[in-house]
């Protein structure tokens, strides 16, 4: 386990490694930084000057060492459009990213596996028939259709249908922002508060919906496979009930495949928030991402890129940690392998 462990450490590193050179490319080939940060009056002096304090008259080995020995430290130096330390616009925008992802996140996986196992075991009824047509909407339908969508039915459309229906006046729910945030520490959220919850339903809907067929349909197919195989049959062979055999030993077969590919999805939500954010105006790293690129904000840009490589990175490892941990098949065959090198 120690060797297995060791050896994802290395591989984590590796890709990070790669990643800061990406941003050091990013940061050095796409344009002069220069050239954003001082104005077309500035004369050729205080251009080699800004460029002496930036580090840039060093050799390219130089520069990398001492931009990846920065971003390890968290020190993605000053915003060109904002004129402030990266790191703090990243600390003032990740708790709105993370909690719009968990959110999204558990909505799918509440949502997914649930409904991935009714149209295994009810198939060829109406109902799954119906699941599994709203499954191929979601996985079609572009994400930022999906929210536009949601805020013309839930936020315009339903000042007009809402009172028709009885429903109170505070029913519909809004279209762009976090509402009401409270800070915790370190940390603002907006789930401590009604205006926060009410905020982020849209947003985290649209996120989740096709994560959510993604997983209904990997959840559907790895049941209906499981319940062919040979234990299944002597399960039932053995007298257990449909409710044992369903849950207790076929889904918990099933999730097994699923959980590598739900990990990976969910460090996938970082980057789909991208548009989400975008299409509600939420205050999150995605939203600050396109405003970066807009105004060609490379540190911000860069940062990001980071950012989100780290978390599919630590979310990766997590998955093969406890995949491990659940699946004791590869405990034994990594035992073995062990004990036949030795």
């Amino acid at each position: 386990m120690l060797s297995f462990v060791v050896s994802r450490l290395l591989q984590a590193f590796a890709v990070m490694a790669s990643v800061s050179f990406l941003c050091f490319v990013l940061f050095n080939f796409v344009g002069d930084p220069v050239n954003n940060m001082v104005g077309q009056e500035a004369s050729q002096q205080d251009r080699e000057e800004m460029r002496r304090a930036l580090g840039l008259e060093d050799s390219v080995a130089v520069q990398f060492v001492r931009f990846a020995g920065n971003m390890a430290t968290g020190n993605f130096g000053k915003s060109f459009r904002l004129a402030r330390p990266v790191s703090a616009l990243i600390v003032e925008r990740m708790p709105a990213t993370l909690e719009l992802v968990a959110v999204a996140a558990l909505l799918a996986l509440a949502m997914g596996i649930p409904l991935g196992v009714l149209t295994a075991l009810r198939r060829g009824t109406v109902d799954t028939g119906a699941v599994m047509t709203f499954s191929l909407a979601g996985v079609a339908m572009p994400t930022f259709v999906i929210g536009i969508l949601l805020i013309y039915i839930f936020s315009v459309e339903c000042k007009t249908w809402a009172p028709a229906l009885g429903l109170p006046p505070g029913f519909c729910f809004p279209s762009f922002g976090r509402g009401e945030t409270v800070k915790v520490g370190g940390w603002t959220s907006g789930l401590l508060t009604p205006s926060g919850l009410k905020a982020i339903v849209l947003p985290a809907l649209t996120l989740s919906l096709f994560q959510m067929t993604l997983v209904l349909r990997l959840v559907r197919s790895q049941m209906l496979e499981v319940l062919r195989t040979d234990y299944i049959k002597f399960a039932r062979a053995r007298g257990l009930y449909d409710r044992s055999v369903h849950f207790r030993h076929a889904l918990k077969n099933t999730l097994l495949p699923v959980i590598t590919v739900i990990g990976i999805q969910v460090g996938g939500l970082v980057a789909f928030s991208i548009i989400t954010e975008t299409v509600f105006q939420w205050p999150g790293m995605g939203h600050l991402f396109i405003q970066s690129v807009q105004f060609a904000d490379i540190p911000v840009m860069a940062a990001y890129l980071v950012m989100v490589s780290f978390i599919f990175v630590a979310i990766n490892f997590m998955v093969d940690l406890l995949y491990v941990a659940i699946d004791p098949r590869l405990r034994v065959d990594r035992a073995r392998v062990g004990t036949a090198g030795g």
